[in-house]
C-alpha cells in the first residue's frame, strides 16, 4: 500500500489519507504495517452491534513470528477523505485521539513462495470483545434509553468511552436483565422501545466508525418525527456519454457517480412477507393476570401512514407510498394482501401489575396494546430487511456511515436522453444499511448496501377483475363406479 501524496487536497476522487497502520502487540511493541498491507476492509451495519474489519498482509520478514502475533494485538490507524478535517468525518482508530481495534483472529495463512507469507488479521472494536467477556444481571427502572446509556457506560458491562447517539424513548418501564451479554441486553430493550416523537415500534442498536447509535428507523428517514431530513449524499447513475452539469466540478461529479449497482431485492418478496406477517398479522394477547385474552389484527395498508418511511417529504402523499399496492389479489375482487390477518398468527403473553404497575409486560403501556405493538414492530422490521435493497460501488467517502439518508438517481433502462425522467420506483431516497470500506491498489472504494421501505411516487390502486374459469372443477371420487381410475383395463387403484 503506497504512500498517498495528497493529505489535504484531492487530485482524483478516491484519494485518501492513511499515514500508518500500526500493529501493537501484547508487549507494547509497535510496527507500522502500511507497506506490507495489500488490502484493508472495515465493515459497519445497522444490523450489527459492533464494527469489524480485516487486513491482508504480505509478510516477507516473518513479522507474525517476530511480534508473536496471537490474537491479543491492537490495530491503530486514521483514515479520512482529503479535505475533511472534522473528527466526525474521520475514521479514527489511532492510539492518540481515537481507540484502536482489537485483533481477535488470524486466518488464511499460507506460504506463497520460499520467502513470502500471506495471512489475514481480523479485528473488531473494543466493545465487541468486552461484550463477550461480561454479563448483565440487573434491574433498570425508568426511561428505556436511560437503561441503555447505563449498560453502555457501566464499568462492569460495556464500559465504553465512545459517543452514544441515542433517540429518547417515549415509554418507561422496569426491566430485569437476566444474566445476558450487554449487546443482548440492549437488544432486548431495543425491541421494547417506542420513539418519543413518532409512532414506530422498536429500535436499532449499532456501531459505526463514528459512534454507537440507539435509534428508531423513523429517526433515520425524518428529523424530530416530522421534519424532512437532509440527504447526506446524492448519487447518480447514467450512461457514460452523459454528464449532469448540475453535479459540479469533476471531483464532485466523480464522488456522486456510481461505478456499478445492482438490486439485491428488486421488490418485496410477497410470498415471504405474507408468511412473516409483514402485510397481515393476528396477535392473540393472553393476560396472565386475569386470564383474559384479546385479538389484534394488523393491516399493512391501514397502519402504513401511522409511521414514517423513506421518501418522506412531509406531504399528504407520504401515507400512500406503499411498496405494494392495495389491489385485489383473488377471485372475490375485494381483498388485498393486507386483508388476510391469519397469514401469520402469534401469541403474546402479557400481564397487568407486573412489578406492581398496571401496565403490560412488553412495552410498559396499557396491557391491551402489547399485541398491536408487536405486530407493528414485526412488520416494520420485515419491511426494512426484506424491502428494496440496493448495492452501490462508489468512491470512498469517510464521512458516510450507516443510518445516513442518500438520494439515488437512476433513469429507466429505456431512457435515451439525459432529460429522461428518473425511475420513481427504484430511484429516490434510501437509508445506508451497510458499508464496506475497501482500500487496495492505492484506491479507496466503498460498497454501500442501501434500503428503502417505500416508493418515491405512490402507486395507485388498480381494479383488476379476476375471473374464474368458465368451467369449474368438480370433486371426483376416484373409486366411484365407472370412473376411469377404477377401470379393470387400466388396473384400477
Amino acid at each position: 500500500m503506497a504512500t498517498i501524496k495528497h493529505p489535504d487536497t484531492q487530485d482524483i476522487a478516491g484519494d485518501y489519507n492513511l499515514s500508518h497502520i500500526d500493529l501493537i502487540n501484547h508487549d507494547g511493541i509497535t510496527m507500522d504495517l502500511k507497506y506490507i498491507v495489500i488490502e484493508l476492509n472495515i465493515y459497519e451495519s445497522i444490523y450489527k452491534n459492533a464494527v469489524t474489519g480485516s487486513v491482508v498482509i504480505t509478510d516477507a520478514r516473518n513479522q507474525i513470528g517476530r511480534l508473536e502475533i496471537q490474537g491479543l494485538e491492537r490495530i491503530a490507524f486514521k483514515l479520512s477523505t482529503p479535505g475533511t478535517n472534522k473528527k466526525r468525518d474521520t475514521i479514527d482508530a489511532s492510539a492518540e485521539t481515537g481507540e484502536p481495534f482489537h485483533v481477535y483472529k488470524i486466518t488464511d495463512r499460507k506460504q506463497v513462495n520460499q520467502g513470502l507469507l500471506v495471512y489475514t488479521l481480523h479485528f473488531a472494536s473494543r466493545e465487541f470483545m468486552r461484550n463477550i467477556r461480561t454479563k448483565v444481571s440487573q434491574a433498570y427502572d425508568g426511561r428505556l434509553d436511560e437503561a441503555v446509556q447505563s449498560i453502555f457506560s457501566d464499568p462492569d458491562y460495556l464500559d465504553s468511552r465512545k459517543t452514544l447517539r441515542y433517540e429518547p424513548t417515549g415509554n418507561s418501564d422496569k426491566i430485569v436483565i437476566p444474566n445476558l451479554r450487554p449487546f443482548d441486553a440492549i437488544q432486548m430493550i431495543a425491541e421494547k422501545s417506542l420513539p418519543q416523537k413518532s409512532n414506530g415500534v422498536g429500535y436499532f442498536f449499532y456501531e459505526t466508525t463514528k459512534a454507537f447509535h440507539f435509534r428508531s428507523w423513523e429517526s433515520m428517514v425524518a428529523s424530530q418525527g416530522s421534519a424532512k431530513r437532509k440527504v447526506k449524499q446524492e448519487f447518480y447513475y447514467m450512461p457514460m456519454k452523459h454528464r449532469d452539469e448540475s453535479v459540479g466540478d469533476k471531483i464532485t461529479h466523480d464522488y456522486k457517480s456510481v461505478e456499478s449497482y445492482r438490486f439485491i431485492n428488486n421488490f418485496h418478496d410477497v410470498a415471504a412477507n405474507t408468511a412473516l406477517g409483514t402485510y397481515g398479522h393476528r396477535v392473540l394477547s393472553h393476560n396472565l393476570f386475569d386470564k383474559s385474552y384479546s385479538t389484534a389484527d394488523f393491516s399493512y395498508h391501514n397502519y402504513y401512514g401511522s409511521s414514517i418511511h423513506t421518501d418522506y417529504t412531509n406531504d399528504y402523499t407520504d401515507a400512500q407510498k406503499f411498496a405494494i399496492a392495495d389491489t385485489a389479489v383473488d377471485y372475490d375482487n375485494q381483498k388485498g394482501v393486507s386483508d388476510f390477518p391469519e397469514s401469520r398468527t402469534s401469541l403474546q403473553s402479557t400481564t397487568q401489575f407486573l412489578h406492581n404497575r398496571e401496565v403490560g409486560a412488553k412495552y410498559g403501556l396499557d396491557v391491551f396494546m402489547d399485541g398491536m405493538n408487536k405486530a407493528q414492530r414485526v412488520s416494520q422490521y420485515n419491511q426494512v430487511i426484506h424491502g428494496t435493497t440496493l448495492k452501490l460501488v462508489v468512491k470512498g467517502q469517510s464521512y458516510l456511515e450507516p443510518g445516513d439518508l442518500i438520494q439515488f438517481n437512476v433513469r429507466p433502462v429505456d431512457a435515451d436522453s439525459k432529460d429522461a425522467e428518473v425511475d420513481h420506483r427504484y430511484g429516490g431516497q434510501y437509508i445506508i444499511s451497510k458499508i464496506r470500506h475497501l482500500i487496495n491498489d492505492d484506491k479507496y472504494t466503498m460498497v454501500l448496501e442501501c434500503t428503502k421501505d417505500s416508493v418515491a411516487n405512490r402507486i395507485f390502486k388498480g381494479e383488476p377483475k379476476y375471473q374464474s374459469n368458465t368451467f369449474k372443477g368438480e370433486l371426483y371420487d376416484i373409486y366411484r363406479d365407472g370412473s376411469p381410475a377404477a377401470s379393470p383395463q387400466e388396473g384400477g387403484e
